[in-house]
């Protein structure tokens, strides 16, 4: 049985549906689909594929990874929860990655990630010494929240048109790098991976009372 670990992991945190499989650090397979809708759908059937195409299954899995947002409400969900139910169904590790430590993952620091979000905003995390929590901000007032910083992510080339602060391309494709953050965390304990929501959500609640049931 080949020594490094074998990790699979998932994203379906925007308009994609993307996976991709590591042995310790080789990459075996990695897929990425763009749809704004059915990531439900295709996510365990593009799982499945990229397992076949490197001539593994899934008992031959050493742990999954998957990536917990920011990003679409339900995408993120749809991700999460394949996760979870996959972890318990195979007895193997699931290990969550934010968007943002995929973008930063073996880029040179420090940097700024700075993601798509609605509303005029991006969500940005900064990796320095004055690193945080990713959080919301206006697109218009990045410049003095990001410092200057080289900017990396969804949303750069458009915090670069307006601020001018220099670009860094992503080492890796999100799912790649997710899988790579995931991997240096095998063997340390690591909560179950949980949804990263900045904002709550859209939907508003129903004007009218619920019914009432009776005894």
């Amino acid at each position: 049985m080949p020594s490094e670990p074998l990790l699979l992991a998932f994203d379906t945190s925007a308009a994609h549906c993307a996976a991709a499989l590591l042995r310790g650090q080789t990459l075996l397979g990695a897929r990425a689909e763009p749809m704004a809708r059915g990531q439900a759908e295709r996510l365990i059937p593009l799982l499945e594929e990229v397992l076949a195409g490197a001539g593994v299954g899934w008992r031959d899995l050493d742990a999954l990874a998957v990536g917990t947002g920011p990003g679409n409400f339900t995408g993120i969900r749809i991700a999460v929860a394949a996760a979870r139910g996959l972890a318990l169904g195979l007895g193997r590790p699931a290990i969550g990655v934010s968007v943002p430590e995929a973008r930063a993952e073996g880029m040179e620091r420090p940097l700024c990630v700075v993601e798509q979000a609605p509303r005029g905003q991006v969500c940005m995390q900064r990796f320095d010494p004055d690193a945080s929590a990713p959080r919301l901000v206006a697109l218009t007032e990045l410049a003095g929240h990001a410092a200057s910083l080289p900017l990396a992510g969804s949303a750069a080339q458009e915090a670069h048109d307006l601020t001018g602060q220099p670009l860094r391309a992503p080492r890796y494709p999100l799912a790649e790098g997710i899988a790579r953050v995931a991997v240096a965390r095998l063997g340390s304990a690591q909560p179950r991976p949980a949804p990263l929501y900045l904002r709550p959500p859209d939907a508003a609640p129903p004007a009218e009372a619920p019914p009432v049931l009776l005894p």
